[in-house]
Order: structure tokens, then C-alpha cells, then sequence
């Protein structure tokens, strides 16, 4: 189930970074609002997935420059997994379009920092809440 609610806040997120930057896009496979809204939520999807696997990969190996760049080195590799959902995207014919590695690192930083903040205000609503101490 929080894996679920992660995938539609994700695709919240995704959705609203399309609206407001402009170098990233949705390529529906339609042209109806629930055809596109299936689209983004396939986008968050594969974007979880992606991150799932070749990020901890990724995490795993780059370890020692996490702690050389005080975590900085974490907004590249966000925008590189971005780019493989651009790069599946593209194989499938439909999904999200980057137009850049530097549009891909701001819409990186802002899907982060979306999904961040809707699951903190979402957190009463859906959420575990923090074990209260004795």
C-alpha cells in the first residue's frame, strides 16, 4: 500500500513539474485527461522501478563520492535516472520527454522536493505516525 501511495504521489509530482519547467514533458498516448493521467502514473511507475534497482546500484557504488560531495553527487544521479525513464520512454513511444541533462537535474530536484512535501502534508491522512516516547 506505500509503495502504491508513493507511486501516485510521485506521479503528482511529475505532473505538476510538467506544468510549471519547461524542458520536461508528458507524451500521452492520447488526448484525453484520463489517458494522460494513466501516462504519468505509468511514468511514476517506471520512474520507482528505475529507482529501485539502478539507483540503490548506483547509491551503492558512488557511496565514497555521497561522502566526498556532502551529498551533492545525489542531484546528478537523481537527473540520470530521470534520463533512463526518458530513454524507456522513448523505446516505448510514449511516457515523458527531457529535453536536457540540465532540464532533466532541475525536474529531478522539483519531482524530489514535490513528492517531499506531499507525503509530509499527506502523512496525518495516510501515514505512520512517529511512535510517541514514554
Amino acid at each position: 500500500m506505500r509503495f502504491l501511495l508513493r507511486v501516485i504521489f510521485t506521479a503528482i509530482a511529475i505532473w505538476l513539474v510538467t506544468l510549471f519547467v519547461g524542458g520536461i514533458h508528458i507524451v500521452s498516448y492520447g488526448e484525453q485527461w484520463w489517458q494522460i493521467a494513466v501516462t504519468t502514473l505509468g511514468v511514476a511507475l517506471v520512474f520507482a522501478l528505475v529507482n529501485a534497482t539502478v539507483g540503490n546500484v548506483i547509491r551503492v557504488v558512488a557511496f565514497p563520492l555521497y561522502i566526498l560531495t556532502l551529498g551533492i553527487v545525489a542531484l546528478f544521479v537523481n537527473a540520470f535516472l530521470l534520463m533512463i525513464v526518458h530513454w524507456i520512454s522513448d523505446a516505448v513511444g510514449y511516457g515523458i520527454r527531457v529535453d536536457g541533462f540540465w532540464w532533466g537535474m532541475l525536474a529531478a530536484v522539483c519531482i524530489a522536493f514535490l513528492t517531499w512535501l506531499i507525503t509530509i502534508l499527506t502523512r496525518p491522512i495516510f501515514g505512520k505516525e512517529r511512535p510517541r516516547e514514554r
